[in-house]
């Protein structure tokens, strides 16, 4: 292969690259269009009445890594807690205590809904009454107070080991981008280099 197909063929490489993850982006865009943003925070019954603070704080619609990685743990945590109903005022109150997005935070509240809900706690609790019988910590007043702390010890470890596989999936996206973005970057350098020598040569005859 001789150097223009190998440019070529990263070129294209670059393209379909581009062309997949603008389709990804797509559908991102439509999965975070009911969610909180600066435009349509009135919509939700809590934070319509932060909605001054939320927007004077930029940290909450910052699409950089650091604030969405917070966003990421935060929002897994959160999603798995025995607090439906309550998880988007949750999810703003710790965004703005831990600088996270607002948007990706409340994205993982989708994880528990009227149809998952009943599947989550259960997975849960099974998870925090195992861990409670097991390192005999944990235990509360009586069998209620025992079943909470199961709901929460539960759901905090699922959340964290949630958090923990998406950000894994980011940390490889990125890394993806950012490898196909150098290797494009080469080879236009690469391109140029050889252009101006044909340049060069074309002028010397």
């Amino acid at each position: 292969m001789n150097e223009s197909d190998r440019n070529h063929e990263i070129f294209e490489d670059e393209r379909r690259h581009r062309a997949r993850r603008a389709v990804r982006f797509g559908r991102v865009k439509r999965w975070l269009r009911p969610l909180p943003r600066r435009a349509n925070l009135s919509r939700y019954p809590v934070i319509r009445h932060f909605a001054s603070v939320a927007r004077a704080n930029p940290h909450l619609w910052s699409f950089q890594e650091a604030p969405v990685r917070r966003a990421v743990y935060v929002g897994a945590v959160i999603a798995f807690l025995p607090i439906y109903g309550l998880q988007l005022a949750f999810a703003l109150g710790t965004a703005l205590l831990l600088r996270a997005n607002l948007a990706v935070a409340c994205a993982f509240q989708l994880i528990t809904n009227p149809l998952t809900a009943g599947p989550v706690y259960y997975a849960t609790y099974r998870v925090g009454i195992a861990v409670i019988r097991t390192l005999e910590i944990g235990e509360g007043r009586g069998l209620l107070g025992t079943r909470i702390n199961a709901l929460v010890l539960g759901g905090v470890l699922l959340g964290l080991a949630a958090g923990i596989v998406a950000d894994l999936v980011l940390r490889i996206a990125r890394w993806e981008a950012r490898r196909l973005r150098q290797r494009h970057a080469r080879a236009r350098e690469h391109a140029a280099r050889v252009r101006d020598r044909d340049v060069r040569d074309d002028t010397a005859e």
